[in-house]
């Protein structure tokens, strides 16, 4: 959105088209993303769509983007409440997320989590989107790893949070919350042994 203080119709239309897409692909993958879905989510018509985008491929990819800023935001967020309960910055990353209320948060959640095992099956455009935000989570990881950690660590680390979302998320209720719990344990003895 443009950073005029009052931004236009269009702007707004294509901010809830994006919300609404966002959503639809954490929630249902790729393919749960359909323009004629995401439109009627959005309470628009499907002939709207292409005043906003070219194609459906553009739309996914534009909300692969627009869910890693918001789902990035909340990371943060959550992040920032547990450093200020003194949480250093690594535990506070692992903590957030880690945790139940991530691996409930579908729709909200990490997209990276949520579409990982498809990226490699989507055009090129999509594929590179989904790159961008596993680069923006490795970014992350790294800035938060304790002094000392070697060059590999934040890709391991992202992988592992990825990975550990993903699998707690198919097994769901206790046996998810264990997944997660068991994740945390291992990171944190490995990056921050003592804490």
């Amino acid at each position: 959105m443009s950073a005029t203080a009052n931004p236009s119709k269009k702007e707004l239309t294509h901010q809830r088209i994006l919300d609404a897409a966002a959503r639809a692909i954490r929630r249902g993958g790729h393919a749960g993303a359909s323009v004629g879905e995401v439109m009627k989510e959005a309470g628009l018509t499907h002939g709207g769509f292409y005043a906003h985008f070219g194609s459906r491929d553009e739309m996914v990819a534009s909300a692969i983007d627009h869910a890693g800023r918001e789902s990035g935001e909340s990371l943060a967020a959550s992040m920032a409440v547990l450093r200020g309960h003194g949480a250093s910055p690594f535990r506070a990353l692992v903590d957030a997320y880690l945790s139940p209320a991530h691996m409930a948060a579908v729709e909200r959640g990490c997209v990276v989590a949520a579409l990982g095992s498809e990226v490699a099956r989507q055009p090129d455009a999509v594929r590179q989107a989904s790159a961008e935000r596993i680069a923006a989570l490795a970014r992350l990881v790294s800035s938060v790893l304790p002094a000392g950690a070697p060059p590999s660590a934040a890709m391991h680390v992202t992988s592992a949070l990825v990975g550990a979302l993903q699998i707690a998320r198919a097994l769901g209720g206790e046996d998810g919350a264990a997944v997660l719990a068991d994740n945390r344990q291992a990171l944190l003895a490995h990056y921050e042994p003592g804490s």
